[in-house]
């Protein structure tokens, strides 16, 4: 089969589109044929070795996680699903592939299509998995820092969804979009604070940044304390006493079956920004790498 690699790590350049043998579904497992695969920062950190010492690979490596197709292959011991369902989930090794197997997953609503599948595993995992660390609950106030990347825009819909008023922070051209998921928007720089209390004069609640932007101590002002905040990005959390969200803690896959029933009430987007192909995924990391697009980068598989 066709599957993206790489063989040292580095730049976008060193993405390849190689031969490979075909994976297959083990127990508790599921294989898919590839339709989409989403492009996520973990992807482009884990490619240019920034995270070599915390997750070291045998290279040469796949890349990718979060995608979405068809299943062809079933597992012992898995129940739920059969073959032709159609699932998006996290892939156990590169979900740039034209198979891919996976171990966590959920049904893909009829409406949704599969390169807007591809990609919600990733971020909305990682968006629930964040807000489960605040102390937030129904008729309270969130922040989020970044509210019109992929995190950002699953966090507020999730927060929306469980009746928070939410007010993003987001580039000026993202502020309609915001405004129609019920969010109430900011820009981002100086002055931070006056801004977000003249919009909340009842106060901030909790506060989540997924950009990493500096701005955990006006998160914090806002909030009145530090263990109120939680960060996915910013690598001076501890320095703050704010929380850091890893991968390895508090995980939260249900948010995969959350964001679909969600989407099937018309209360969940994330829209795709752009799509590219298996041999041009090195443009969607180069483009993902700056994050100023609305929504995710998709790469269309088959």
């Amino acid at each position: 089969m066709k599957a993206v690699q790489f063989a040292e790590y580095g730049g976008p350049e060193v993405l390849k589109v190689v031969e490979v043998e075909e994976p297959h579904a083990g127990p508790g497992q599921i294989r898919r044929a590839v339709r989409a695969a989403g492009v996520n920062p973990i992807d482009w950190k884990i490619r240019s070795g920034a995270l070599a010492a915390m997750m070291p690979l045998r290279l040469p490596s796949g890349v990718g996680m979060g995608a979405s197709g068809v299943v062809d292959e079933v597992g012992e011991g898995v129940g739920g699903v059969v073959i032709g369902d159609a699932v998006f989930g996290t892939a156990v090794s590169g979900a740039a592939a034209d198979y891919a197997v996976l171990a966590e997953w959920a049904r893909k609503p009829g409406g949704l299509s599969f390169e807007e599948a591809a990609g919600f595993p990733m971020a909305t995992e990682t968006a629930r998995r964040a807000l489960n660390l605040l102390p937030m609950s129904p008729g309270q106030t969130l922040v989020v820092n970044g509210a019109a990347g992929g995190v950002g825009l699953a966090a507020v819909q999730f927060a929306v969804g469980g009746g928070v008023t939410v007010i993003g922070t987001a580039s000026d051209k993202n502020h309609e979009y915001l405004r129609s998921l019920g969010v109430i928007p900011t820009t981002y720089g100086g002055g931070l604070v006056d801004r977000v209390r003249e919009l909340a004069p009842q106060g901030v609640d909790v506060a989540l940044d997924t950009v990493g932007s500096g701005v955990l101590p006006d998160l914090i002002r806002l909030t009145g304390s530090a263990v109120r905040v939680i960060t996915i990005a910013d690598s001076d959390a501890a320095r703050y006493g704010v929380g850091f969200a890893s991968g390895g803690v508090g995980r939260a896959p249900e948010a995969r079956a959350e964001a679909a029933e969600l989407f099937a009430r018309g209360k969940f987007r994330l829209p795709v920004a752009e799509t590219f192909t298996l041999e041009t995924i090195a443009a969607a990391h180069a483009k993902s790498e700056q994050g100023h697009g609305l929504g995710k980068y998709i790469v269309r598989v088959s």
